[in-house]
Order: structure tokens, then sequence, then C-alpha cells
């Protein structure tokens, strides 16, 4: 299976759901998205290594373990997001030590915090980018616009969000889904399309 490069996109805060954010991966040669919902903890960890300005008084988790691999002269080569199960995203980290490689198996919003502070490649197979991606229809100005944005304030805020009602997709039929996969992509709900395409392929694979 051949491996698609991504990078990330942005981060924007779910609507729908407290203490939840999206983050969106884009393929480097192609305008599909893929869209992950992750927790808060994860969410901050990857918007200050985004950030580059940003150093923390002490080190978060994934700093430490940056500085321990570091220590132990451990280098993460690649991230590769390998499996996509109802809506679940698996991921791989890459490592290699002494020239010897190892694989370790990662929550994805882990793999990519680390990804980013070794500088190492994010991966996912053809498969699961045809399975799970979406485009998102925009013209050449409002791309151009867009190409850099990565939403951080209000995840460096630290002030949670007053939490909102837990939307079921279980009662639309996939027709429905589709249009409304359609609508939340439309008006950049990332968050809301991801849960919606996590729907949609829980009914595929049945």
């Amino acid at each position: 299976m051949s491996l698609v490069k991504l990078n990330i996109k942005g981060i924007s805060y779910s609507q729908t759901q407290n203490g939840a954010y999206a983050l969106i991966l884009n393929e480097v040669e192609g305008e599909r998205k893929l869209p992950i919902v992750i927790g808060a903890f994860e969410a901050q960890s990857i918007a200050i290594a985004l950030e580059k300005e940003i150093k923390p008084p002490r080190p978060l988790t994934h700093d430490l373990f940056k500085n321990f691999a570091d220590r132990f002269e451990i280098v993460v080569k690649q991230v590769i997001i390998h499996k996509l199960v109802d809506g679940v995203f698996y991921s791989s980290i890459i490592c290699e030590r002494d020239k010897i490689e190892e694989i370790i198996d990662a929550r994805t919003s882990d793999a990519i915090a680390l990804a980013l502070r070794f500088n190492a490649p994010i991966f996912t197979y053809k498969n699961i980018l045809d399975k799970a991606g979406i485009y998102l229809k925009v013209s050449p100005k409002e791309k151009e616009e867009t190409e850099e944005s990565i939403i951080v304030d209000e995840v460096l805020g630290g002030e949670d969000k007053p939490s909102g009602p837990k939307e079921s997709y279980k009662s639309y039929s996939l027709q429905e889904l589709y249009t409304m996969l359609d609508g939340a992509v439309a008006s950049e709900d990332y968050e809301k399309a991801a849960k919606i395409r996590d729907e949609i392929s829980k009914r595929e694979e049945n």
C-alpha cells in the first residue's frame, strides 16, 4: 500500500463537545483533508509545538519524551497513521537508535505531537485517505488566504468552553449524512464533519 504524506492544516475547537478539538491534516500533494478529533491536552501540546516562540516554563509530557529520547540518542524518523476502525485512527511511531529501527504503537494525537518535536514527517496509507479524507471546495483566492492558517488562540487560552449537546447521527439516513457532511465541510466545521464521516464509515463497513 502506498503512503501519502500529510501536513498540519489547523486545529479548531469543537462546537459540540466540551474539551474536544479537531486536528486537520492535509495531504501534501492533493486537496483532501483528514479531520481527527483529539483531546484538549493533546491539542495544546500540538499548538505549542507549532508556535515555535512559545516555551512552557516546565516541559510538557511530549517535551519530556523528546528530552528523554535525545538523552538516549533515540530519533523519531516518521509517524504513520496505519489503521482506521470504527472512527478511531491508529498510529505507529518509527524510531531509530544505533541504526536499529523500532515500531511503537501510539495514539494518533500523541504520535503527531512527537513528530512535530522531532521534525519527523507524517504519513497515512492511501486507502485510509480514500476512506476518511474530505474535500474542501474553496476558490484559489480563499485557498491562498487560508493556506497557512492555524487556529491556536483558543487552544492556548486554557479556559474551558461551555459544553454543548453531543449530537448522535445514528437516526439519519446515509443520504442525509452525506448532505450534512457537505454542509459541515462548506462551513469548515471539521469536527462535525469528522463525526459524520465516522458514522458513514461505520454504516458502509456493515
